[in-house]
């Protein structure tokens, strides 16, 4: 695109076993498990979701990772977004972004979103339970973090703002000592040579609102932000109805979302203006129920054809507010149906849509 926009798709680096997951839910648990054990709640509930060619992959393989850039970037995907798991010291799910590390013939863009929640055992419904819990700590434990991040941040690449490594987090309204480690670590970095660090805020179904004065940007996490903070009373009250509507029908306790209506709402959104720039998000389509059970969550009528509609209109929106980055949910989010990546069902249908949307949008810039 003209204006240099990227396309950014989140990615989940689950798949692989790892001694905690082992510990926690069984071994050689791998997100793979509960994709493969979803079943139909529902008549036309598509479960459980198959990856062509039944590739239930490792990300600790180096040809996977080889294969998913080269399919992004044939279908027009300029980087990814991986998860960043840190717990003050103690990292997971770690391996798969070290192996990119290391093998820097995978000409891959990327950049890290610290997912910085604990972790708790919410999937089986023991939420109280925490598995692993999160400590921000004092300056020696932002240093500690800091250097890790810098074995990334120093990679060729490694996406950057005007030479500022970018870095996403998840939830900052959760960081105590939010303002004083941000400043902590743009210091660091203007030390290490770069401009600073350009941290993204999420804004998701748990944060309203940017939590750091000191900030660059803060982006809408969709479809949650929208389906928590994007609806009026009234749609609020009509569709709980309708989804209780639909429980009796099909005899299940899971909510039911419209996939157009919240399409439409993303869309039709204004972004507020303030000091900090305001990035889009899109998504592919949701159903958690293979996590969640009965107690997931199901946007109904989704297909190729409407992503790519929509995705379209973001993607306009977006080039005219002169963003640089729209986000994508996700790579291969399977559990919550959020995935670009091919399936038996829909085959290559959605990696295509993001082609078509990136032949269209700069056909209409050159005009």
């Amino acid at each position: 695109m003209k204006n240099r926009m990227k396309l950014i798709a989140f990615h989940l680096p689950q798949f692989h076993s790892f001694p905690e997951n082992d510990e926690w839910w069984g071994e050689g648990f791998t997100e793979w498990d509960n994709v493969k054990k979803a079943v139909p709640l529902f008549k036309g509930h598509a479960q459980p979701k198959i990856p062509k060619d039944q590739q239930y992959y490792s990300m600790l393989d180096v040809n996977i990772l080889k294969k998913q850039t080269e399919l992004a970037q044939v279908y027009g995907i300029d980087g990814f977004c991986y998860y960043h798991y840190w717990f003050n010291g103690k990292l997971l799910m770690e391996r798969p972004l070290e192996l990119l590390l290391q093998h820097k013939e995978i000409r891959q863009d990327f950049c890290l979103c610290w997912a910085n929640e604990p972790w708790t055992r919410s999937w089986d419904g023991k939420s109280g339970t925490v598995l692993i819990a999160q400590d921000y700590g004092k300056q020696d434990d932002w240093e500690r973090h800091f250097q890790y991040l810098f074995s990334f941040f120093q990679d060729p690449r490694y996406i950057k703002v005007e030479g500022s490594p970018v870095l996403l987090i998840y939830r900052t309204n959760n960081i105590p000592v939010l303002d004083e480690m941000l400043t902590y670590w743009k210091t660091r970095c203007r030390e290490c040579g770069f401009e600073g660090v350009y941290i993204i805020e999420e804004k998701n179904y748990y944060q309203r609102e940017a939590a750091s004065r000191i900030s660059d940007a803060v982006m809408d996490f969709e479809p949650m932000f929208t389906l928590k903070y994007g609806r009026s009373i009234f749609q609020k009250i009509v569709w709980r109805l309708h989804s209780e509507w639909l429980d009796r029908k099909y005899h299940t306790s899971v909510r039911f979302y419209s996939y157009d209506l919240i399409w439409k709402l993303i869309i039709k959104r204004k972004q507020a203006k303030g000091k900090n720039k305001c990035i889009r998000s899109a998504f592919v389509d949701w159903d958690n129920t293979p996590r969640r059970k009965g107690r997931g969550i199901v946007f109904r009528g989704g297909s190729p054809e409407k992503f790519e509609k929509y995705l379209t209109e973001l993607v306009r929106i977006s080039c005219l507010e002169n963003q640089r980055f729209l986000f994508i949910n996700a790579w291969n989010e399977w559990a919550e149906g959020a995935y670009l990546e091919p399936d038996e069902s829909n085959g290559f249908a959605y990696l295509e849509a993001v082609a078509h949307v990136r032949k269209k949008i700069e056909q209409e810039m050159v005009k």
